[in-house]
């Protein structure tokens, strides 16, 4: 159903510049994709790490509550940590976990949603204290004038959600924690209802419960209320492990049409959709029973984190869901597929049937 474009993967790391001649890139991946005077923009998630890294030892950046970036190492034959996930150094006596690359967000350009141009600095930095392993994984919404960006906060404190609008992508304005952790996915609507603001969100339990996709509503974009579970992930198959927020709701004639991510329990990564009433979107009422697009190229099989596509934004053109995505966590690739074939592929949901 899906069209992997010829060009894929259309950003790779070395498209981007390193934001210091010290570091390297590692990844560019998990846009969040608009369209602004005429131009097709991708908000890249741009992972660096030091390039001191070697055989023998891992070198991660660290954000400091002063602001300054230190840079720490750990031998990969210390028996008190854990090297073998590429993202992550964990101590296995303590529990702290550290990523081994820090994230900030990058403007990509584009005439004709195909061909980029990123630019050479950083659209967002992290700011100590809720972000001092980065910020990541961006979904763009626009309501009225404003281009409203929320994304992952990551920090030892945890993993969050953090809201900035601009007007331009020139100027912008924080507006801080909306989702305290452990809460990620966050994906918002663009229209109000009632006069109120709506998203999903991905709250991350950690000992009882599984990771399920939640419904919420605010007066103002950071108080959230009204929660209620939207999709829950599957007992087994391709959405057992996790489901979460893709791209921000795309409304259509049928209802609201949402692209998600989904993950097995061994962390393979699709991408799969459902269908809400334009009236009642925390109600499913079809859903896809396989996924519209999973790993199979080899940009999507082989790279930094094998076997993942990740959707954090997309596009409606002339009747074409053209859907961006991170493949590996490590570069960014375009597939697009006919609407109406999106639209019935999905299976209508018991508990709309009955209704």
């Amino acid at each position: 159903m899906f069209q992997r474009h010829p060009r894929n993967p259309l950003i790779t790391p070395a498209d981007v510049s390193p934001s210091r001649p010290d570091f390297e890139v590692i990844g560019a991946f998990n846009a969040g994709v608009a369209i602004h005077q005429n131009e097709v923009l991708l908000l890249l998630r741009v992972a660096e790490r030091p390039l001191r890294n070697g055989a023998d030892s891992v070198h991660y950046p660290v954000l400091q509550e002063d602001g300054n970036l230190t840079i720490h190492s750990v031998s990969r034959h210390d028996n008190d940590y854990d090297t073998s996930d590429p993202r992550l150094i964990k101590h296995l006596k303590t529990g702290e976990t550290y990523l081994s690359s820090i994230s900030h967000l990058r403007l990509a350009r584009s005439s004709d949603g195909i061909n980029f141009t990123v630019d050479r600095s950083p659209w967002l930095h992290a700011q100590p204290p809720y972000e001092n392993f980065g910020v990541e994984d961006a979904r763009i919404t626009l309501i009225d004038d404003t281009y409203y960006v929320n994304y992952s906060a990551v920090s030892s404190l945890g993993i969050s959600t953090g809201l900035v609008a601009t007007s331009d992508f020139q100027q912008s304005m924080r507006h801080g924690v909306i989702f305290p952790p452990a809460n990620r996915d966050v994906v918002i609507f663009p229209e109000q209802i009632n006069g109120e603001f709506l998203c999903y969100h991905r709250p991350m339990p950690s000992i009882v419960g599984n990771l399920n996709m939640w419904f919420a509503s605010s007066p103002d974009l950071r108080h959230w209320g009204g929660h209620r579970v939207v999709l829950q992930s599957q007992t087994d198959g391709w959405e057992a492990g996790r489901v979460g927020g893709g791209a921000p709701p795309i409304k259509t004639a049928e209802g609201w049409l949402s692209i998600y991510h989904a993950a097995d329990r061994n962390d393979c990564y699709c991408l799969g959709a459902f269908l809400t009433p334009l009236d009642e979107p925390w109600r499913v009422i079809k859903r896809s029973q396989r996924p519209i697009l999973a790993p199979t190229a080899i940009y999507e099989t082989e790279g930094f984190f094998r076997n993942v596509v990740f959707s954090c934004g997309a596009i409606l053109k002339d009747d074409r869901l053209q859907i961006y995505y991170g493949a590996c966590d490590q570069v960014i690739a375009l597939a697009e597929a006919s609407l109406q074939d999106v639209l019935a592929s999905m299976t209508e949901v018991e508990s709309a049937k009955m209704s």
